[in-house]
Order: structure tokens, then sequence, then C-alpha cells
């Protein structure tokens, strides 16, 4: 450790330049010779030259010493650098504190300790500020990162519908189609794993695969439901059903969990159910097949709700929220693979997409863009999820489903009536209040 004594050696080998005037003989600075500036830079860790020259500026010592950036690389840089931890530096403090003590009598020893106080007052405010500036800054950044899921989730959804409707259009295969989506997404996650992206489960109990395949079954039939009512009416019309979910949660919830719902909760759902009926009585693409299917993956998806709250899947060690979406996307390929094969047999080929007078480019192009979008906006939204309340999530979906409507009305140039325009907003209206409600007012459990 280097005493403030030495210096005067230092700047005389290491800054020729540097003023005679090293060492302060002002009372604050007695016996040590240590200005009051430079005892402010040590204690508050400065490395940066240009730091140290405000310190010394503000300090306001009662002598004369100014130091130049020549002197600083002695006094303050060099310094510092020999001497990286705190209590080093500390250390300095201390050294000064105790010779003055010693030499330079009681006139001089309290007028070191008010300065070192005064020292100390300032170091906290200016920490105090710095911590303020750091936080806000972090908290920028993060609102930066969550806004940008957001974008990213509404992008991928917007894109996934889009190209999944051209793609069932000309190829109206709905479980084909949704095995293959289910295919790249299970590559994808293949990848991410080899590659270090996600950091892929230790171990995985059969414990944890049993109770994980009901949520996976109820994934897959989720999935299928809604590719099939896409692939039937407008992609505006599947949503507007889709915001049905509200109210098959509250009945689902009851009926297996014992939660009895709030009254406040049960009037939100009648602008749901009303809007709904409103809208479809006035769609221009309604058949039974399209709103059946929606209504089936409306129950799905609110049953495997309903099951991960009955089952309990731990998710222990590497297990996340990332991972079990991705063993259930695993999963679900499996399981629908025999089913397409029964059902549909092998039909995305390139021989019988030109048979059918189809350009194999063009639908193979958009089929895996949607499974990557498909994936994509599921994973993002397990991601989102893990950083905000299941209301905000909620807010966001709804927003999401209000983009995705109008932005496959537009892509589409679906016909849309004044009646049907106001049956989906005020569906819409209804899944908002049920979010902000469903925060405030919990569900009482039948005992």
């Amino acid at each position: 450790m280097q005493s403030w004594a030495s210096m005067k050696a230092m700047a005389a080998v290491s800054a020729p330049a540097a003023p005679s005037r090293m060492l302060c003989n002002a009372s604050c600075c007695k016996p040590s010779g240590m200005p009051q500036g430079v005892r402010m830079i040590m204690a508050r860790g400065i490395s940066s030259s240009r730091e140290a020259a405000a310190v010394l500026q503000q300090s306001q010592h009662r002598c004369s010493f100014v130091a130049r950036d020549s002197d600083l690389k002695v006094i303050g840089f060099n310094l510092l650098s020999s001497s990286t931890s705190r209590r080093a530096r500390q250390e300095d403090v201390v050294e000064a504190r105790a010779t003055t003590a010693a030499g330079g009598g009681a006139e001089s020893a309290g007028e070191v300790e008010a300065a070192d106080s005064g020292t100390g007052v300032e170091t906290a405010a200016t920490q105090q500020q710095a911590d303020v500036d750091g936080s806000s800054t972090s908290e920028w950044g993060k609102t930066l990162r969550l806004g940008s899921l957001f974008g990213l989730w509404y992008l991928f959804n917007i894109y996934f519908n889009i190209y999944n409707k051209q793609v069932l259009k000309v190829f109206p295969f709905p479980i084909t189609i949704t095995n293959l989506q289910f295919a790249v997404g299970g590559v994808i996650v293949l990848l991410m794993w080899v590659t270090g992206l996600h950091k892929k489960p230790s171990s995985i109990s059969r414990k944890q695969l049993l109770a994980i395949l009901p949520l996976a079954c109820v994934h897959t039939l989720g999935n299928l439901f809604t590719n099939m009512s896409l692939g039937k009416v407008a992609v505006s019309f599947t949503h507007t059903i889709k915001a049905m979910e509200p109210f098959f949660s509250v009945l689902l919830s009851a009926a297996f969990l014992g939660e009895v719902p709030n009254p406040l909760v049960v009037a939100t759902l009648v602008p749901i159910v009303g809007g709904v009926a409103l809208a479809s009585l006035t769609e221009a693409s309604f058949n039974w097949a399209g709103f059946l299917s929606a209504m089936a993956s409306n129950v799905t998806f609110q049953s495997r709700n309903v099951l991960s709250k009955k089952l309990m899947v731990k998710k222990e060690g590497s297990l996340d929220n990332i991972n079990l979406f991705s063993i259930i996307t695993l999963m679900s390929f499996f399981l629908l693979t025999p089913a397409t094969l029964l059902v549909e047999g092998v039909r995305f080929t390139p021989s019988y997409l030109q048979a059918a007078g189809l350009d194999v480019k063009v639908v193979a192009t958009r089929a895996l863009l949607a499974g990557i979008c498909f994936h994509s906006y599921q994973q993002v939204s397990y991601m989102i999820l893990a950083k905000v309340t299941p209301v905000t999530h909620s807010v966001g979906n709804c927003v999401k489903r209000v983009i995705v409507i109008v932005t496959s009305v537009l892509f589409f140039r679906t016909p849309v009536s004044t009646v049907n325009a106001l049956g989906t907003g005020i569906a819409l209206t209804g899944v908002f209040a049920y979010s902000q409600v469903k925060s405030k007012k919990g569900d009482k459990k039948i005992k």
C-alpha cells in the first residue's frame, strides 16, 4: 500500500510535468498532505480522470491545491489502480486520520474529522443519486425488453394467422397442417437445446411425464380445433368466438375445482356471450363447422388451465415454463402423427400439391413460416408470462386478439357489417372487464 507521502517521489518519476505542490500544507490537509478532494476520490472509488477532476472542483477544500489531468494520473488514477479493493482505499483514509491525530494537534484533527464527515455525506448523497440513476436506467431497460416481447408476440401471431389461413384455403387438411406445425416446433426446440440457447432439462421423471401427458393431449386438441375453425370461417370470426374463453374458464373451474365465481365476474361474462352471439348472427362467413370447432378449442384450452391446477406439474430443476412448453410440443407431435396418417394420410407431398394445381414452393414456404410463427408466438407468450402477472398477460392477450382481428380484416378484406363490428367490440370489452375484475375479486372455493 502506498502512503500519500510517497506520492512526491512517484510524481517525480512518473510525471515530470506535475506541479510542485503535490503535497498540500493547508490546515485541512496536514500533516499527511492529502487534500480533501483526493480523499473523496479514494473513498468513492473513482477511476476516471474526468470524474476525479469534477470531484476536486466540487470539494471546496480550504487550500489552493489544484490538479491537472497529468496530476490525476499520479494522485488518482495510479493510486486507484494499485489499490483496487475498497478496503485498501479505506486504509489510506484511516492512515491519514491516524497520522493527523498523532501529530497535528486537536485543531487539525477536528478539521480532518469534519472534512471526512462532509466527504461521507457527499459520498452517500452521490451514491444514492447514482443508485437512483442506475435503477431508472435498469427499469427503462426492463420496460424496453418487455415491450419488445409483447411486440414479437403480436407480430408472430399476426403472421401465423395470415400464412396459416392462406395455406388452409388451398390445402384443407387441418390435421396435417397442425402436425406439421408441431414438427417445425419440435425442430426449433431441439436446435435450441443443442445450441445452448436454452438449457435442456437435466432429467425428467416418469411421474412428471405422466403429469404432462394430459396437458399435451388438450394442447394438441386445442390447436387442432383452432386450425379446423380457421379453415372454415374468417380469421376475425374465429378470434371473436375465442373471446369466450373466460366463460368456459369460469364454467370448468366451478365444475372441476369447486370455485364459485364472484358476482362481478359473472356480470362481465354477459357482454362476452352477448357480443359473440351478436357477431355470429351477422357473420358473412358463418358455418356451424367453423363455429363449433372454435368453441371446442375454447373448451380444450381452458381444460388445460384446469388440469394445470389439478395436476400441479412440478417444475423441478431446469423444467421451467419454456422447457415445459417444449416437452408438450414434442409430445403433441407424437400424439397427432398416428391420427394424421390414419385420417388424412400422407398428403403434404410435392406430387400431391402439383396434382392439385398448387405452387409447391409457395405453399411449402407459407406452411413453414406458419409453423415457425406458430411455435414462436406461443414460446414468447410463455416468456412474457414469466415476467408479468397473469392479469397483465390476460390484458395483453385481449389486445393481441383485437390486433389480429383488425389486421386480418384489412389483409383479407373481410366484409364486416356495423352490427358485426359492434358485437365483436362488446365481446372484447367484456374480456377486458373480466381480466380487471378477476385481478381484484377472487373466486371462493366450495367447502
